[in-house]
């Protein structure tokens, strides 16, 4: 895995697959993007996916076997 140093904090880089998840519709308009943790660590890794959103000032939620990413950077409330 590639890495490039960014504010003393090593983060991987981001590869295609991740960059063409966050180019979905969804994404574009403020919406919900998720996929299985599995296809998430075959493909990509879950710290490329965090590191995309971070960069895109999104939030990223991972609930049973499924990475869930919130695309707009509003506050998050979790109720229960």
């Amino acid at each position: 895995m590639e890495f490039e140093l960014t504010e003393s904090v090593r983060e991987p880089i981001v590869n295609a697959w991740v960059l063409q998840w966050f180019a979905t519709q969804q994404e574009t308009n403020g919406g919900v993007i998720r996929r299985n943790r599995g296809w998430v660590d075959k493909l990509a890794s879950v710290g490329q996916v965090i590191a995309e959103a971070q960069r895109r000032g999104y939030h990223v939620l991972e609930t049973g076997d499924q990475v869930v990413v919130l695309c707009h950077q509003g506050e998050l409330i979790i109720h229960c």
